[in-house]
């Protein structure tokens, strides 16, 4: 469906609509002004109205933390936010976290210590592993995997994101 076609759509709410609302999203520092339905999720709109794609939907229930972002550096379940609620906030997604043209240290990192099998659960896991970082709260394996249970990875991969973890925590990146 195309862009013009999904905003006309939100743009005539059906009988018995929340409505309309008109958010600014400033998603990895670009804003982007939207027309959406009041209940659209942050997950929704950034996969259909902003093609960024790295956000996984996974259990669409706040369960698996495939739809990690961080919004204003803290870690939301996408899945679970609405859009509306974060109207000129600041959003962070997989695709912002490279900058020109190099991978962020736990983006690499995960790549030494192959911290993905598939790959399903990555973008949520790092994420989620970004904002972990910038907690301070990386002082230990067990502190790490505490802090990162929200992040399901069904292949098993957690030895591995655990040390990419560690990894950058130990060369104080955040």
């Amino acid at each position: 469906m195309s862009q013009d076609s999904r905003n006309a759509r939100a743009a005539q709410p059906a009988a018995g609509d929340a409505g309309t609302v008109r958010v600014t999203l400033t998603v990895n520092g670009a804003d982007h002004e939207l027309l959406l339905d009041s209940r659209v999720t942050l997950l929704d709109a950034l996969r259909d109205e902003l093609a960024l794609t790295g956000t996984k939907k996974g259990c669409d229930q706040g369960a698996c933390g495939a739809c990690t972002v961080l919004v204003d550096g803290r870690r939301v379940l996408s899945c679970l936010t609405l859009a509306a609620q974060c109207d000129r906030r600041q959003v962070a997604t997989i695709e912002g976290l490279s900058s020109d043209g190099r991978l962020h240290p736990l983006q690499e990192a995960f790549l030494r210590h192959d911290g993905f099998q598939c790959g399903y659960c990555t973008p949520g896991q790092i994420m989620s592993a970004v904002a972990l970082l910038r907690e301070g709260r990386t002082g230990s394996d067990d502190e790490i995997r505490e802090f990162m249970s929200g992040n399901i990875c069904r292949c098993g991969a957690y030895p591995n994101i655990v040390a990419a973890i560690r990894e950058v925590a130990r060369q104080g990146a955040r």
